[in-house]
């Protein structure tokens, strides 16, 4: 598989590797088993970024962590989570992935919902030593709020920005974002976000972070503040992340202009 010499992340939807109908956390392994064969041949520098899914979104909900402090309900949450990225991250070193968990909660400070620092110096480390560091939604500590839910779609465009990553991939369970005729709109920018906004849904399952209208609007975020276009596109078909991670351009692009 082509390598790349920028930093590529690629994020892998909580919709296409758990039932998100769940209330209890299920993984479908089958498909982490293939995604992380697709992603074993790339020899650039990768972060993978994945979801929570059923692992978290449920949790955070019964527990109203978007309205206020619980510790309860961060710990179960926290826990939930990391139940999951141990599967993920278990799965891609069976699979010849040299991977290791990096924890949200352990490394970043929240103000009012939104990142404000996050610890990079690992991660950098990791990357430079050809290790592949796997994030995740998670709960994570904040200034205001006591605590915060934060989005594997929010940590993307913090780790590009910060890491001047060179290519984004978002891997959801839809063929990119779709029109009012469920057709694929291939390009999405701030000219052309007003009129297609109405069309653009939010997820299937329990999500807290704002489904697919959440990862359209942290993508545009970043195609303001730096020349990253990124792509949304459908993980569950066999052969995408492999055909992203090789360069090609799939799915829905979303850029400044």
């Amino acid at each position: 598989m082509n390598s790349n010499n920028g930093i590529t992340i690629l994020k892998i939807g909580g919709s296409v590797i758990t039932d998100k109908r769940s209330e209890d956390g299920l993984a479908w392994e089958e498909e982490i088993v293939r995604i992380a064969r697709e992603i074993s041949g790339f020899e650039g520098k990768l972060i993978i970024v994945h979801g929570a899914g059923s692992y978290g979104h449920p949790q955070a909900k019964r527990y109203a962590l978007t309205e206020g402090f619980h510790a309860e309900g961060a710990v179960v949450t926290h826990n939930a989570v990391k139940a999951l990225n141990r599967i993920v991250v278990g799965i891609l070193n069976d699979e010849g992935v040299n991977a290791i968990s990096v924890h949200p909660m352990c490394c970043t400070v929240a103000k009012n919902g939104r990142i404000s620092d996050m610890y990079l110096g690992s991660i950098r480390l990791m990357l430079e030593k050809g290790l592949v560091p796997v994030l995740h939604g998670d709960v994570v500590m904040d200034e205001v709020k006591g605590v915060s839910i934060i989005s594997g779609d929010q940590v993307i465009p913090y780790l590009a920005t910060q890491l001047k990553a060179s290519r984004i991939g978002v891997g959801s369970a839809a063929d990119g974002v779709f029109d009012d005729k469920g057709v694929t709109i291939p390009v999405i920018t701030s000219m052309n976000f007003d009129e297609i906004k109405a069309y653009i849904g939010g997820s299937a399952g329990t999500d807290v972070t704002g489904g697919m209208l959440g990862k359209v609007l942290e993508m545009l975020e970043l195609g303001k503040t730096s020349s990253i276009t990124s792509y949304i596109f459908n993980a569950t078909v066999v052969g995408s992340v492999s055909s992203f991670l090789n360069g090609e351009n799939i799915g829905t692009a979303i850029k400044d202009s």
